[in-house]
């Protein structure tokens, strides 16, 4: 590796590391009071090994109650991303593969990006749009540069919600810093 890209990687993991410490805070400070406490979530989630589970009959079809205005909308029972936008109509939908560790219900605000890195599970990814921390572990969707979305190692504690890359690219042009993201249950 070169000094100017190791220099690179020096500035971009620098970034991220600030970007934790932020992220914390902002998921924080954003959780509706009407939430309550959420359950602290689990390093292997249920849903990881029974599949999507679909509350309303058009999986498509944008939830009730997911916010207003523009925002992403991750539904973790549906493994499903809705982009909305001012209007509060869904510009798009897609399926994502969740991480090990899902973030609480609530509201977030997009507070790291990277277009491209090594994901904690050692697959190189880009389009990294980091939104929440849970346990140590930062949360944020990404998809795979080899386009696949393998389901994680259920033994380790990874934040990678993956995506299709055309979805990845849609979700990151998309959700620029600041931008709101909603989780629903």
């Amino acid at each position: 590796m070169s000094r100017s890209s190791s220099g690179i990687v020096a500035g971009l993991t620098a970034v991220a590391l600030g970007a934790v410490g932020f992220l914390a805070y902002q998921a924080s400070a954003n959780v509706p009071d009407t939430l309550g406490r959420p359950a602290a979530p689990s390093a292997s989630p249920s849903h990881v090994a029974q599949g999507p589970q679909h509350p309303h009959e058009d999986p498509t079809t944008l939830p009730a109650k997911s916010g207003q205005g523009a925002r992403v909308v991750y539904a973790l029972k549906e493994r499903r991303v809705w982009l909305v936008g001012d209007d509060g109509a869904s510009t798009r939908t897609f399926t994502v593969r969740p991480s090990t560790v899902d973030p609480a219900a609530g509201s977030y605000t997009v507070t790291g990006r990277t277009e491209s890195v090594i994901g904690s599970d050692g697959v190189p990814i880009e389009h990294v749009v980091l939104f929440a921390k849970t346990d140590g572990v930062v949360i944020g969707f990404s998809s795979a540069k080899d386009g696949s979305t393998a389901a994680p190692d259920p033994a380790k504690k990874t934040g990678g919600v993956r995506e299709k890359k055309a979805d990845g690219d849609a979700l990151w042009n998309f959700a620029t810093l600041g931008s709101k993201v909603v989780v629903l249950p």
